[in-house]
């Protein structure tokens, strides 16, 4: 009776491997719970939420400069367009550069990423800068209350886009609001008439109140605020870019808006107590996009005139003195002018987003937001000295508020509080800003005030960072703990070590209810630690999961000192191996991690592959067969495309031709299977007994279905770009087209090739109608280097059986699962996992560049949809990705088939090696520096902490295509090779 297997002895077979199954369960349960718990980490350490409550608003001791306040932000207006001239050398926006240059301020205000819509709408009215976890928690209303100018405000009109507009009126009592339906936002039409549709709305309130006395009285009051939300820019700069002349003739549309509220307003009122506002959320990207930190996104206009704003004033030395600092973008302060926007002679007064909101308040002599952060800009306002000091002083103080209120929650809830030093005489500073300002020393008051302000900012940062230390701690115990039982897990279930060891399974556990008691005593005091504290409820969690997993690895003592025994007592050149083996995967997986941020690593990498590969093979199969020759091809394809620009250009011609090289790719696959089978380097894939001739219909239609899909993206993007809208019955056939070809690969015949084959056609019709450059050839091409990796693998797998003796033959024979077809797992076996890292990884570079989701290109779906309708685009975007996974996870699947491996066992594998680099990302998440940077870091971490559940819901998506995958047994292979 053999005891050398995964499950030892025949009489126990069944037990142990009910209990294998039942533990599979237990840990993969484990490890979704575990990363998603995780992976929420960061934003308790570096993104927690700035917002705190109970701080009471300070009021102003000073005369309010404007009555009623109108603020207009184009959405998606980008700075360098607003402010450059066009080709004929005029400016696009006169109104505005006109008061510019006779009425009001002008400068650039720089948004902080995620340069998405909601949180640049959030720093310019609330004056605080959201996490960036609040864009997923929900657009139609806040995530968590704060206040906003708008509160502050008497009453509030606001026209606008029905994502932005209820979000800060649609709780509010005071005020009146309107949006157009979502029907309206259609990137195929010029969104410029939206602008439009909120000036009309406007108007249209405007003149109601000649009739209705009640809305005069109400328009008549002070501390009014009106807010236009215009969307054209974005809409028209997704869809058309900002470089199209539908974009740049959409600034004018805004010069024309802002003209005509300026015009209405003034005959109106007739009083000149309204200040004007003009800004913009985010810019946009070159490509259409917005989300990150590049300049285009964070660069914004900002033009401010009216009651209470200083008249333009020229350049001088004395202007500025602060020039040693950065904005929130990580831009220096007094950057120079662009020659081309000729304003290089008027005073150019920068901002931070949130500055806006504070400048809101102090003109119309409201409070500032309690929760802003912003620092009031006193180059724009025009007050006078004392009144200067007191809106700075005020503005202060509601920084200081919150800083006082963050300190006494936390001082109240630690049981060794640490105070933040350099505040801890506030009081006496506050005192003799008083006292100055008795005395008519207005430059030290405000001297003070700037620094008392500064201090609070960092008083601010202190506290957002006070646990900073403590749950990074156990993070990376809880990651280190993760892998060394998923270690003790695959060596105990999936390898002969227990049978060599002589250590039973399957739950039998030797004296550990010691263990477990310890354990249970220490999760209970450090939780009882932490409530007393009042921590929140997910540092309970981060607590109990890492405690948990080591008081997990401590039960495991006896088999880990049996293991220890054993290699202590082992040949030197076993201990090289497996340091060898653990020393290639650390540096192929920090390999991996640096690829996220130098791409074209994989270009020297599959360069280099190839011509390894190709090398190894020529001195093992014949050059005859063409299999070294083939690799080396297939390898150096797909190192091309790592050089290629991330940001994917719009190619049309590219994806239809495509669609013919996955055509002949796939009759090339064809030949193979039905006329390579006598070849004994292909034995395992091809499995001449299957009966073939009633499936070529089948191969046929999925033929037919890709070059009809290239068909439907030339007529479809032909339609598009003549400015006509998706046909009806264009859009019917890609659906169909799309849908039909991913069902018919599960009618196709089952040996290996085949299926991959079938798998591969079914899959290029919805790639092809979602692609919109290069990734469709990328398609083909990864699909070759999949089909080398089978090669190789089923080379290696020959030769094993070849060159091995009968008795090694037996030996191979015991060591698969009793009952079952696989193998135990040898140290060899690392390398699949290995390599399915690196070609997983390497699919995300096919459909665009990772390191920020706003880099996916959303005219990807027009083929499908063209009605805004960001659920469904995010679904089909996100598809777009599964597929060249898909391809991955099957060919990864049909190869544990071939060599007999656990496909669990290997699972386990890949996600280690993923948490060896999730626990590096987890150190390179950055809140400082660019925020280019930061969002960076942020997507790295998530990418890779969201693998264990993208890994096995494409193992559970896969399995229905290759669960009845079937290969020739080794031992038949042997027979027929010999």
């Amino acid at each position: 009776m053999h005891s050398d297997g995964i499950l030892g002895t025949k009489a126990g077979a069944s037990k142990q491997r009910k209990w294998l199954k039942g533990r599979e369960r237990w840990l993969v349960v484990l490890g979704i719970i575990l990363h998603a718990v995780y992976m929420l980490s960061i934003f308790d350490i570096y993104f927690k939420s700035p917002i705190v409550h109970g701080m009471d608003p300070v009021t102003p001791r000073f005369a309010a400069p404007a009555k009623r306040l109108v603020l207009l932000v184009a959405d998606g207006l980008r700075a360098d367009k607003f402010f450059e001239p066009d080709a004929e050398g005029n400016f696009r926006a006169p109104f505005l550069r006109n008061i510019i240059k006779t009425q009001g301020r002008w400068g650039v205000s720089h948004a902080r990423p995620p340069t998405e819509s909601r949180p640049g709408h959030v720093a310019i009215i609330a004056g605080f800068y959201e996490d960036p976890s609040a864009v997923t928690k929900g657009w139609k209303a806040n995530p968590v209350e704060f206040d906003s100018v708008f509160n502050k405000s008497r009453h509030t009109f606001s026209y606008g886009s029905p994502d932005i507009v209820p979000i800060f009126c649609g709780g509010l009592q005071h005020s009146t609001w309107g949006t157009y339906p979502h029907e309206y936002e259609d990137f195929a039409t010029d969104a410029s008439f939206l602008d439009v549709w909120s000036l009309d709305q406007f108007r249209s309130l405007l003149n109601r109140s000649h009739e209705d006395s009640k809305l005069k009285g109400l328009l008549q009051q002070d501390n009014l605020v009106i807010f236009l939300h215009l969307l054209g820019c974005d809409s028209n700069g997704h869809a058309h870019r900002p470089f199209s002349s539908i974009y740049l003739n959409n600034v004018k549309v805004v010069d024309h808006v802002a003209e005509n509220v300026y015009s209405l307003l003034q005959d109106y009122f007739k009083d000149n107590r309204t200040t004007y506002i003009f800004t913009a959320d985010h810019g946009m990207s070159d490509k259409g996009s917005h989300g990150d930190g590049h300049p285009t996104n964070t660069d914004t206009p900002l033009v401010v005139w009216g009651a209470g704003v200083k008249y333009p004033r020229p350049i001088s030395s004395s202007n500025h003195s602060d020039c040693g600092f950065r904005f929130v973008d990580d831009h220096v302060h007094d950057a120079p002018t662009p020659t081309e926007w000729g304003l290089q002679g008027i005073e150019r007064v920068d901002v931070n987003q949130a500055d806006i909101a504070p400048l809101m308040s102090t003109l119309l002599g409201l409070p500032c937001p309690v929760n802003s952060v912003g620092s009031l800009p006193i180059d724009y306002i025009d007050m006078t000295k004392a009144d200067e000091v007191e809106a700075v002083l005020a503005n202060t103080k509601e920084i200081l508020n919150q800083f006082l209120r963050k300190s006494d929650i936390k001082q109240s809830n630690s049981l060794y509080f640490k105070p933040f030093k350099p505040l801890s005489q506030y009081s006496s500073i506050l005192d003799e800003i008083e006292d100055r300002i008795l005395a008519r020393d207005y430059d030290a008051a405000m001297d003070l005030s700037q620094n008392l302000r500064s201090l609070a900012l960092q008083g601010l940062h202190y506290f957002q960072t006070y646990d900073w230390l403590m749950l990074m701690s156990v993070i990376t115990l809880g990651y280190v703990g993760w892998m060394i039982y998923l270690v003790l897990h695959v060596l105990q279930s999936y390898t002969s070590l227990p049978g060599t060891i002589g250590m039973e399974q399957g739950g039998q556990k030797n004296n550990c209810g010691k263990i477990y008691l310890f354990g249970s005593i220490v999760i209970a005091i450090l939780c009882l630690l932490l409530l007393l504290e009042h921590s929140p409820p997910l540092y309970h969690a981060y607590m109990i999961m890492t405690s948990f997993l080591w008081v997990q690895i401590f039960s495991e003592y006896q088999f880990i000192k049996a293991l220890w025994k054993l290699l202590s007592g082992r040949r030197n050149d076993i201990i090289v191996k497996l340091l060898a083996t653990t020393a290639v995967s650390i540096f192929i997986l920090e390999f991996l991690v640096n690829s996220f941020t130098e791409r074209k690593l994989y270009t020297w990498c599959f360069l280099i592959t190839g011509v390894t590969a190709s090398i190894y093979l020529f001195k093992i199969v014949p050059w005859r067969s063409g299999i070294p020759i083939f690799v080396c091809i297939a390898c150096w394809f797909l190192s091309i495309f790592t050089l290629m620009p991330a940001e994917i250009p719009d190619n049309n011609q590219l994806v239809v031709v495509s669609g013919a090289i996955i055509i002949i790719i796939g009759i090339g696959a064809r030949w193979l299977d039905l006329h390579a089978g006598g070849n004994k380097y292909w034995l395992s894939i091809c499995n001449c007994e299957l009966k073939r001739h009633k499936f070529s219909s089948l191969f046929y239609l999925q033929a037919l279905l890709v070059a009809l899909s290239s068909v439907m993206v030339y007529l479809s993007t032909t339609h598009r770009t003549e400015k006509r809208e998706l046909l009806a019955v264009h859009q019917l056939i890609n659906w169909s087209v799309a849908g039909i070809s991913m069902v018919l690969p599960l009618f196709s015949e089952n040996s290996l090739l085949s299926r991959l084959t079938s798998i591969f056609l079914g899959f290029a019709p919805p790639f092809l109608l979602l692609s919109i450059g290069y990734e469709a050839i990328f398609y083909a091409a990864l699909a070759l280097v999949l089909m080398a990796w089978i090669l190789f693998e089923n080379t290696l797998l020959n030769l094993n059986i070849v060159n091995t003796s009968l008795d090694n033959n037996k030996k191979v024979k015991n060591n698969l699962i009793l009952g079952l077809e696989n193998r135990s797992m040898l140290l060899s076996d690392v390398r699949i996992p290995l390599v399915f890292m690196v070609l997983f990884n390497i699919a995300f570079f096919g459909t665009g560049n990772f390191a920020s989701i706003a880099s996916f290109e959303i005219s990807s779906v027009y083929r499908f949809i063209t009605i805004f309708s960001p659920f469904l685009m995010a679904a089909l975007l996100i598809f777009k990705l599964f597929i060249p996974f898909m391809l991955v996870i099957c060919v990864f699947s049909a190869i544990t088939k071939l060599n007999k491996v656990p496909r669990l066992g290997c699972y386990f594998l890949v996600i280690l090696f993923s948490d060896v680099m999730t626990i590096h990302f987890f150190f390179l998440v950055r809140n400082t520096g660019s925020w280019m940077e930061i969002g960076n870091s942020i997507s790295h971490f998530g990418i890779m902490s969201a693998q264990v559940v993208f890994v096995l819901l494409l193992f559970a998506l896969t399995n229905t295509f290759t669960k009845d995958i079937q290969c020739n047994t080794a031992a038949k292979s042997a027979q027929k090779a010999n």
